[in-house]
């Protein structure tokens, strides 16, 4: 599968592979029992966050990955993304610590 990620109006097009998106549900989930309890969002603290607010906490540790080139750790986070939401198709990473900033874009059926 594949996640159109934009850092700094540069376009990345990451390939994760199909068995990673659909066969780490197990850790996907440890994941969201993680953000159960909330997270701050820039200067925010978000106690109920919904999928949206979730994929942008994870852009934004995708984003780090990227940076550091852990290349792991980033496939495993698109990988999330792709999994919680299948019909996303470009993130625009915010660069700023401004997580909320974080755009979704979903393909158009």
């Amino acid at each position: 599968m594949h996640l159109k990620v934009i850092i700094d109006d540069e376009l990345y097009t990451l390939n994760v592979p199909d068995e990673i998106v659909h066969d780490s549900g197990d850790f996907f989930d440890q994941m969201d029992r993680d953000m159960d309890a909330g997270r701050q969002m820039g200067r925010e603290w978000v106690a109920r966050l919904d999928v949206e607010d979730r994929i942008r906490i994870i852009g934004d540790k995708l984003l780090s990955a990227l940076e550091r080139e852990n290349h792991d750790v980033g496939r495993m986070m698109a990988a999330y993304i792709l999994n919680r939401a299948p019909a996303l198709d470009t993130l625009l990473l915010d660069t700023t610590g401004e997580i909320r900033n974080t755009e979704i874009r979903y393909r158009s059926l």
